[in-house]
């Protein structure tokens, strides 16, 4: 299991997440009702914890971002999560290109609203979002 690495100086996540180790977590795309019926959602409840119910935050070895519900909701919920992980230096979270599935955005949309994560050290980010925020 290697869920991440380091390419150019920049912490990337693997696009191929199936296992976690201590202290990951699994940052995925969700609905705000927390019905993880499909894609990294579905993945998410049925390996890593993620409560059915629970559309946004930590549940599990997860953190669950709603991107079902608009980008100027998904902007905030990703300034919820930034502030998450500065407040939990132990873990180490692996960000998956949430909203880039079902919910329809590109990277280009999504990865400018993870930008103040790319200084936190136990932030991982997928090598497209690093691709567009430099």
């Amino acid at each position: 299991m290697n869920n991440t690495s380091i390419v150019n100086g920049r912490r990337v996540a693997s696009d191929s997440i199936t296992q976690l180790g201590d202290n990951e977590i699994f940052v995925f795309g969700s609905n705000i009702q927390g019905m993880h019926g499909g894609g990294a959602a579905w993945y998410a409840n049925k390996h890593f914890g993620a409560e059915w119910g629970v559309g946004e935050g930590l549940t599990g070895s997860t953190y669950a971002l709603p991107t079902m519900e608009g980008k100027s909701s998904l902007q905030h919920a990703v300034k919820n999560f930034i502030a998450c992980a500065r407040q939990h230096p132990e873990l180490t979270f692996l960000v998956t290109a949430v909203g880039c599935g079902i919910a329809g955005y590109t990277a280009a949309e999504v990865a400018p609203l993870f930008r103040d994560a790319a200084s936190l050290e136990n932030v991982y980010m997928p090598q497209l979002f690093w691709d567009v925020i430099g």
